[in-house]
C-alpha cells in the first residue's frame, strides 16, 4: 500500500509551501494561489495545502521527512539556522537522529534518519 495524498488545512499557504519545496525538495504541481497549493514528493505522493484561519492541529500532530543519512538531517538543520529559523539541535530521541520544526502553516515537521 502507498499513501496517495494528503490534505493539510493551513494559515499559510505559500509560506507552507515555499518551506516544504526548499528544506524538503516537493515539487509544485498546477498553479498555486494564496488559498491552495498541490505539492508532490519523488514517490508520487501528493500533499494539498488549503488556507484555513486558525487552524488547529492536536498535540503531537506532525509529519516526518525521513533522511538517508544523521548528516542529512544536521544539513537541514544548518539550512534552517543559517536561513534564521529558530530549530532545536538535532538529538537521539525514539531510536532516530531528529529534530523538529513548527513550519509556516501551524504544524510540526519532524526531520529524522
Amino acid at each position: 500500500m502507498k499513501l496517495n495524498h494528503l490534505t493539510l488545512l493551513v494559515e499559510d499557504v505559500a509560506g507552507t509551501r515555499d518551506f516544504l519545496q526548499k528544506y524538503f525538495d516537493m515539487k509544485g504541481m498546477g498553479k498555486p494561489t494564496d488559498h491552495m497549493s498541490f505539492l508532490t514528493d519523488d514517490q508520487g505522493m501528493v500533499m494539498g495545502l488549503f488556507k484555513s484561519e486558525g487552524a488547529q492541529y492536536p498535540e503531537g500532530f506532525h509529519i516526518g521527512f525521513i533522511q538517508p543519512t544523521a548528516e542529512k538531517v544536521n544539513e537541514i538543520h544548518q539550512r534552517m539556522l543559517a536561513d534564521g529559523l529558530q530549530a532545536d539541535a538535532p538529538r537521539k530521541l525514539h531510536g532516530s537522529w531528529t529534530f523538529y520544526y513548527r513550519c509556516p502553516g501551524g504544524f510540526l515537521v519532524e526531520v529524522l534518519h
